[in-house]
């Protein structure tokens, strides 16, 4: 008799996780041998499950990752130099918890932008807000908002990500623009929050894309003195993906 009252009590409180808990234990025969303290955890237990599953999927819609990777799948068989020990360090999220920076270089197609979505997606797991964006469509994107007041808006909502993927940095050289927004983007997060970087370009030519000496220097120093890097190298994983030809 009390069970649908408790249903709707649920409902009406949002514990909707509990409401899944509590129909599945009704139904599970062995439910009935548990003590109450036993069903309360397990039916708190799928309320936690699925706010979490929740504030995950809303952390991956407001990060619009590039790919549908993950960690776990990385193949570390693949020759590219992937450091296979740095990664999995990486992988522990450390690094954003302790605001620093990481850089992954390498040629085409070797799949920097793959494994920095991984890093994107355990982070949007572990609860940390995070944005990606092409870096010439983020420059577009900033000059239209110069021009429609919503300049300030999108720099405050970059800096408010704990980690922002900055992918496809280079190889075209920055105009008067561009380097300021770099500037105001790197200054916002400096020690408060993280940036991944890819790039085709080793960093040691960064310094020529940014190009005015002093701004070069101020954006680089910011970025790249706690950075870890991974410098890959190697064919393009595509081309090895790719099917042959039908004879």
């Amino acid at each position: 008799m009390l069970n649908h009252p408790t249903i709707d009590q649920l409902n009406a409180l949002g514990l909707y996780g509990m409401v899944q808990g509590f129909k599945q234990m009704q139904a599970n025969p062995e439910g009935a041998a548990l003590d109450h303290a036993e069903w309360l955890g397990l039916i708190l237990d799928h309320e936690v499950t699925l706010r979490r599953q929740k504030r995950f999927e809303s952390r991956s819609r407001i990060a619009r990752l590039r790919h549908a990777a993950a960690v776990e799948d990385v193949d570390y068989q693949a020759t590219r130099g992937l450091d296979r020990g740095l990664f999995l360090k990486l992988g522990t999220l450390d690094w954003i918890k302790s605001r620093r920076n990481l850089i992954i270089t390498g040629p085409c197609g070797v799949g920097k932008s793959w494994l920095a979505s991984a890093l994107g997606q355990k982070a949007c797991r572990e609860d940390i807000s995070v944005r990606y964006h092409r870096t010439p469509r983020l420059f577009a994107a900033l000059d239209l908002a110069r021009g429609d007041g919503t300049y300030a808006k999108q720099l405050r909502a970059i800096a408010k990500a704990k980690l922002l993927i900055l992918d496809d940095w280079g190889p075209e050289p920055l105009n008067g623009n561009q380097r300021r927004d770099l500037l105001e983007i790197i200054e916002d997060r400096y020690d408060a929050g993280s940036i991944l970087i890819t790039s085709q370009v080793p960093v040691a030519q960064w310094y020529e894309i940014i190009g005015e000496p002093t701004l070069a220097d101020a954006i680089l120093d910011r970025l790249i003195h706690n950075a870890y890097r991974i410098e890959l190298s190697g064919e393009s994983l595509r081309k090895k993906r790719a099917p042959e030809p039908a004879s």
